[in-house]
């Protein structure tokens, strides 16, 4: 009863945390849109594309938080916490698509139809840029806390996006400086143009990001185990008194709960009983040790030499 009741507890923590992302993220967007058409900077407004698709993407891991915290049923009986990594690669696919609208939208204002474009770098860019990073370095220190407390994919990856936004922002401030600088220092015009490509370097670092954040993704969806788990298990269960050898090691990721399956060798006079005590410990070592949500433990007994 009282682990279903801090599992509970857990996913309602995981909820709040994926709430007052959202929350955050419509105050952003709305911001960075206005500020964006007012000054006319590029930069700005791929920053609102950006967190709008983070909006979306906060959207999903809310929901995401909130299902993969079902329990095991008919149909999953390895629970939903997939559905955590679903979340994760979805993000990964919005971020592909800001990128391709910043890549487009700063060609044409670099060598475009748009290259005349004005940009006026005022006092609400900074602010709204200055206000962005604020809101974003509290937000992911919050969730990337969440994130390792619960073992939580979608909230890291929640997490990963706003820490990205952190960079992205001052990228995009120095655009805005590039653009002061242009208007008010003799032979520096050419960096009217520092919006542009200021919104080119938020396009590399979301691409950067994307790319890791979808190559964890896929390796979870993949039930790829974590390097150096099974070593890890093995040599835990192997130093257990009784056991002589322990192979066929499977481990697999959920969400946050992690999956273990082992075959050990024990001596073979141990009773039914000896034995399924035996199998317990194993099972508490690897669960104390590895944090896993499940462990499946299969005896084997040991080999006897063939006497003629």
């Amino acid at each position: 009863m009282k682990n279903v009741e801090s599992i509970s507890l857990a996913n309602k923590e995981k909820s709040q945390v994926a709430l007052t992302s959202v929350a955050a993220a419509v105050g952003l967007t709305a911001f960075k849109i206005v500020v964006g058409i007012m000054t006319n900077s590029l930069g700005i407004l791929a920053e609102a594309a950006h967190s709008a698709l983070d909006l979306i993407a906060a959207l999903v891991t809310f929901f995401a938080v909130k299902l993969s915290g079902k329990p095991a049923d008919d149909s999953h009986h390895y629970g939903h916490g997939k559905i955590e990594n679903l979340s994760a690669l979805f993000e990964t696919l919005l971020l592909l698509v800001t990128c391709v609208w910043i890549i487009y939208e700063a060609y044409e204002r670099l060598f475009g139809v748009r290259k005349d474009a004005v940009v006026e770098a005022s006092m609400w860019s900074f602010i709204v840029m200055a206000t962005s990073i604020f809101i974003d370095y509290n937000r992911s220190r919050m969730l990337y806390r969440a994130a390792r407390k619960h073992k939580s994919q979608a909230l890291e990856a929640d997490a990963l996006h706003f820490s990205t936004d952190i960079w992205s922002s001052s990228v995009v401030i120095l655009g805005l400086i590039g653009v002061l600088v242009s208007k008010n220092v003799p032979g520096m015009k050419w960096l009217i143009q520092a919006d542009a490509v200021a919104a080119l370097g938020v396009a590399v670092i979301v691409v950067f990001v994307s790319l890791q954040l979808g190559k964890r993704t896929v390796m979870a969806l993949l039930d790829t185990a974590p390097i150096g788990l099974d070593i890890r298990i093995k040599n835990i269960v192997e130093a257990l008194p009784g056991v002589t050898d322990c192979h066929q090691i499977r481990v697999r990721q959920a969400g946050p709960d992690l999956f273990v399956d082992v075959h050990v060798l024990l001596d073979g006079s141990l009773s039914l009983k000896q034995a399924h005590l035996l199998t317990e410990q194993i099972e508490e070592k690897i669960k104390m040790e590895t944090h896993a949500l499940d462990i499946t433990v299969h005896p084997e007994p040991i080999e006897e030499p063939f006497v003629d």
